[in-house]
């Protein structure tokens, strides 16, 4: 099993930046950010493989948000720029095990605990 920690989480202006990081450890297929606000459900940010490094961003963040990863350290990162209220929510990391042709539609496995991003105006 995959045990996923993140962190980076916190309160901030709108415009602002925040790193997020998701430790594993061990390796998948692909790891992705996921987050949930309150009264919504849980709504797909972004996705990378480890191998390869492809990516897949949903259409409200790829112009401000990039996610990255550190092989060395089992690590994947997101980092969110330009912040607004409505990217509120908390953000969950996690992993899928096997290959799938598409990050954004494929479900995962393994997930954290969450960290909390609270963006005023």
């Amino acid at each position: 099993q995959v045990q996923l920690v993140e962190s980076g989480g916190g309160l901030v202006q709108a415009g602002a930046s925040l790193r997020l990081s998701c430790a594993a450890s061990e390796r998948s297929f692909a790891m992705g950010w996921f987050r949930q606000a309150p009264g919504k459900g849980r709504e797909f940010v972004a996705a990378i493989t480890w191998i390869g490094g492809v990516t897949n961003y949903a259409d409200s963040v790829k112009d401000r948000f990039v996610i990255s990863r550190d092989s060395a350290e089992n690590t994947v990162y997101l980092q969110m720029n330009s912040l607004k209220p409505e990217d509120t929510a908390v953000y969950v990391c996690a992993a899928r095990e096997r290959y799938y042709y598409n990050l954004h539609s494929a479900s995962y496995d393994y997930w954290g605990q969450g960290t909390q991003v609270t963006v005023s105006s």
